[in-house]
């Protein structure tokens, strides 16, 4: 009986340890990162940024792969189905993981329960600009000149962020616009620098350039406070109290991942987010990069599924508006 309870003790020992030593041989063959969009967005890029730091402090292979389509719904689902071995990660988004379960009515995952939170990485600087040809140069001006004026807005699609950062303005302040939905974030920009619609709210990353060229002029952010990117322009909720939109990107793997390896990778993804080239290129693109643990990542998580899921369905909008 003695002998037995030791060869017991000793395996549970070494289960008890596997886990760890798995998370130290990490990784063993390349490390596959899918982005639910198409190349070159944003989240793209930092896709990118982080597969060359990764290959190179890693020793393996870092690949992006784009899975476009359906506001990021496939290459998400994608990754919730895979083995949650810590070699297929997923960049999303708050977009992919709070919202969409409200706006879609057959979701193939749960942006919760489906996935590990690793690492938030990165708080984008969602901007509200108009039109130059519209009088006005601040959120109370523009609010006084849309009730008593005729006005469109522009989104990259019903149920986007731009969708719905118009949505909350709109139940806010009391003001009437209409909705002018297109195929992606690029026309519906283009379509504001030529008037044919006067507002957007969108990414820095698409508004700045032509804010920069005078092609659009911006009246504030949305976040909850002034961007550290923007210091000297002003919140929507310092005109309108309450109002906030902070869209973040984040790094996930299917659920159920070993919390050794989530660590490991967390703290290798916060390591190169620290570093100063890295932090100067995603701010040029007016990308804010974020420092989190996996823990607080998912604290933001679930605060954000509840909050934007509950708004979406408030506002009743729906993905084929």
């Amino acid at each position: 009986m003695t002998s037995f309870k030791r060869l017991l003790g000793g395996a549970l020992a070494v289960l008890a340890i596997a886990p760890a030593l798995a998370s130290a041989a990490y990784p063993e063959k390349p490390i596959t990162l899918v982005v639910p969009w198409a190349a070159g967005g944003s989240t793209d890029i930092l896709a990118r940024l982080l597969s060359q730091h990764m290959t190179t402090s890693l020793g393996q292979s870092v690949i992006v792969e784009n899975r476009s389509g359906a506001s990021g719904n496939i290459g998400s689902g994608y990754v919730a189905r895979a083995k949650p071995d810590g070699y297929t990660l997923l960049i999303g988004s708050m977009s992919t993981h709070t919202m969409n379960q409200a706006l879609y009515a057959n979701m193939p995952f749960d942006g919760v329960k489906d996935f590990t939170p690793i690492a938030e990485l990165a708080l984008v600087t969602n901007t509200m600009v108009v039109n130059p040809e519209l009088p006005v140069k601040t959120v109370a001006e523009f609010i006084d000149y849309a009730k008593t004026h005729p006005l469109a807005y522009a989104s990259a699609g019903a149920g986007s962020t731009n969708h719905l950062s118009a949505a909350m303005f709109e139940k806010a302040t009391g003001v009437k616009m209409t909705h002018v939905p297109y195929r992606g974030g690029a026309p519906a920009v283009l379509d504001t620098v030529a008037n044919r619609t006067q507002l957007l709210f969108s990414a820095g990353t698409q508004t700045l350039p032509h804010v920069n060229s005078g092609k659009l002029r911006l009246l504030a952010v949305t976040e909850d406070k002034r961007s550290p990117l923007l210091p000297n322009v002003p919140t929507v909720g310092e005109t309108v109290p309450g109002y906030e939109m902070a869209v973040w990107y984040g790094a996930f793997g299917p659920a159920g991942m070993d919390p050794a390896l989530v660590e490991k990778l967390s703290k290798e993804i916060n390591r190169i987010l620290a570093l100063p080239e890295v932090q100067k290129q995603m701010g040029d693109m007016g990308v804010q990069v974020m420092q989190s643990t996996p823990k607080g990542f998912g604290d933001v998580l679930v605060r954000d599924a509840d909050k934007y899921g509950k708004l979406v369905r408030d506002l009743g909008i729906h993905a084929d508006d």
